[in-house]
């Protein structure tokens, strides 16, 4: 067998060795062998790498189970074993890894609970485990205090949400099954990018985090909210969200209007909701100038159009479709029909009860 590390021998791309100063051995410190087409597995001897500080594996056919003796790479600073074939569950050894600071095993099939002890590692700025089939509750992670990107989505978590590291700047839990309230996150204030989406999660969406001081994309899309509440912006506090997207909720009650004073807003979606009442005039204004995308559709409003919404609705992609409103078939966001008016008079009577 060729030794990666031996001068002499064939170059292994990929593979990076250590260069001796004395008369000791070459040691192997970097494997980045990522979207390279092996099929295999890791054998428990990857242990005996005791000198690695990055094992990139990522985009392959690598299958079985990760070995415990991946413990013993204690000077790992990158772990990627993200979209290949693994099964089983995570190793508790996993969290003895002290120096990590990226860690991502997305995309395989790995089952089982997320080890709670894995808030030890400190140095982790990076941490995906979406797109497996981890259950359980989401441990308290607080303790990874560097952290900013968490991605757990597609996977089948449940219970309510716990709290989170607080220099999160990206958290996607999206396609779970949590429930309870959104509320813990409220408290990470250098949050720019928000997905919950397709959960069950219920209650009020509270302006404490319509307003969080860096969101940027926020999606709570698919869940069971019922009502948003908006906070009267002013000055310096208007947030410098760009994308809403709360589809297929229940939120209920007219439109909210103060939508129209987050300045960077460009993308909003509040189809297949309970909305009612008339669209809001100051709407057709932000037609004309930031708004680009707009969904309405599958709610109850009701009443005339803003007048920007025929003159101007050409520039806009979105819908008003299935709602109860005046809206002439040739503007193109009318498209698909309005209500019946007997649903549109069961809805109203529901509302006057």
């Amino acid at each position: 067998m060729v030794d990666p590390c031996d001068s002499m021998g064939a170059r292994f791309q990929g593979i990076l060795c250590s260069i001796p100063l004395d008369n000791s051995s070459s040691r192997i410190i970097a494997i980045d062998l990522d979207d390279v087409g092996y099929d295999g597995y890791l054998t428990p001897s990857i242990g005996n790498l005791t000198e690695l500080t990055i094992l990139s594996i990522s985009k392959n056919k690598i299958r079985r189970t990760i070995p415990e003796t991946i413990a013993y790479l204690r000077k790992l600073t990158r772990l990627s074993l993200a979209d290949n074939c693994l099964t089983g569950t995570i190793p508790t050894e996993i969290t003895l890894l002290k120096n990590l600071e990226y860690l991502d095993i997305s995309g395989n099939r790995l089952s089982g609970s997320i080890p709670p002890d894995i808030s030890g590692l400190r140095s982790l700025t990076y941490l995906s485990m979406s797109n497996n089939a981890l259950t359980g509750m989401i441990p308290d992670l607080t303790g990874l205090w560097q952290l900013s990107t968490l991605d757990l989505s597609s996977n089948q978590l449940y219970g309510n949400l716990p709290y989170f590291p607080v220099r999160l700047t990206t958290l996607s839990i999206n396609r779970n099954i949590l429930t309870g309230h959104i509320s813990p996150v409220k408290k990470l204030k250098d949050l720019s990018w928000l997905d919950v989406s397709y959960n069950r999660l219920s209650g009020v969406i509270s302006k404490d985090i319509i307003s969080l001081p860096r969101l940027v994309h926020l999606n709570i899309s698919n869940n069971r909210f019922t009502a948003t509440e908006m906070v009267s912006f002013s000055g310096e506090e208007i947030p410098p969200l760009q994308v809403l997207d709360a589809e297929n909720n229940q939120l209920h009650g007219h439109l909210p209007a103060n939508l129209i004073k987050i300045q960077n807003l460009s993308t909003i979606n509040l189809a297949h909701n309970q909305f009612s009442g008339p669209i809001p005039q100051p709407y057709g204004n932000k037609l004309e100038r930031s708004w680009r995308i707009l969904y309405l559709e599958n709610n109850f409003l009701s009443g005339n159009l803003p007048p920007q919404f025929i003159t101007r609705g050409q520039r806009i992609t979105g819908s008003l479709a299935r709602n109860c409103l005046v809206c002439p078939i040739r503007i193109p966001l009318c498209r698909g029909g309005q209500r019946p008016i007997s649903e549109c008079l069961r809805q109203n009577h529901r509302s006057t009860e």
